[in-house]
């Protein structure tokens, strides 16, 4: 299935704006003749207020910079986060009010923000999805298949590396990871993961799926599940080199909802993958 092609360029609102992800949507939204910016959000601290959006790329857009949410939605058609869980929750029940459709690419939310966010999506439609990026959905679907297979015999460790300022660890795509393939096993990872070792902590229990963290620099972010059996390792890995492709993968999900009203998709729901 294709991208979709608009009738009309689509009204997309970012939240976060002058935020590293927020740099790269701008600028992958000023390249889409497919998308128009109708309004650009973020903290009512940030020095960026009041300045055009498009400012800080060299570019005049029309619209300012605002902490008003209600004014930034009105009208608009989507809006595209990639901020925090306490803005999420916010702009959220904005998008409720104002029927505006949500792409959250927002990860460490709870277990209770998550459910708000499913019933929120019986009123607007959301996107939801830990990563945005076309080829983590694939990986995704691989380590389903792989656990599939290599369902006997096989410990499975995730990797995941990122920069120095992500403030949730494991990453939320590395935890997905893990769903995929707790669930491909029959398991569910809340009670098989494992998130740290030390000490003596005896022989590793072959049931359980483990996870490890790195932060440094400026990763944008690498994620490898490891299959080890007895002599051969199964690695499928991704790595990021810039933030672009969970931008571009973000304005995909918002085209996808073009027709939608209402409903909780994720990225496999926008590349056809079910």
């Amino acid at each position: 299935m294709g991208i979709k092609v608009m009738a009309n360029p689509l009204k997309v609102v970012i939240a976060g704006c002058s935020g590293r992800m927020g740099h790269v949507l701008l600028e992958c939204v000023f390249a889409d003749t497919d998308l128009v910016l109708h309004g650009a959000l973020d903290r009512a601290d940030n020095p960026q207020l009041g300045r055009d959006a498009g400012e800080q790329l060299g570019k005049v857009s029309g619209v300012k910079v605002t902490d008003n949410i209600d004014d930034a939605l009105k009208n608009a058609d989507v809006l595209v986060d990639f901020t925090r869980p306490e803005a999420s929750m916010l702009y959220l029940a904005a998008c409720q009010k104002h029927q505006v459709k949500m792409i959250i690419g927002t990860t460490g939310f709870s277990a209770e923000e998550k459910q708000v966010i499913e019933a929120a999506a019986k009123n607007v439609a959301i996107v939801f999805a830990p990563n945005m990026s076309v080829g983590v959905t694939l990986l995704i679907n691989l380590v389903q298949s792989a656990a599939k297979v290599l369902n006997e015999g096989y410990d499975i460790e995730i990797i995941e590396a990122h920069h120095r300022h992500k403030v949730d660890a494991p990453s939320g795509t590395a935890l997905r990871l893990g769903e995929a393939a707790a669930s491909a096993l029959g398991r569910d990872l809340a009670d098989c993961a494992v998130y740290g070792r030390e000490g003596v902590t005896g022989e590793r229990d072959p049931s359980t799926i483990g996870f490890a963290t790195v932060r440094g620099g400026d990763v944008v972010g690498d994620h490898t599940v490891l299959f080890a059996g007895i002599g051969e390792r199964v690695e499928l890995t991704h790595k990021a080199s810039s933030r672009a492709t969970f931008a571009l993968g973000a304005l995909r999900a918002a085209k996808f909802l073009a027709d939608k009203n209402s409903g909780l998709f994720d990225m496999q729901d926008v590349l056809n993958l079910r």
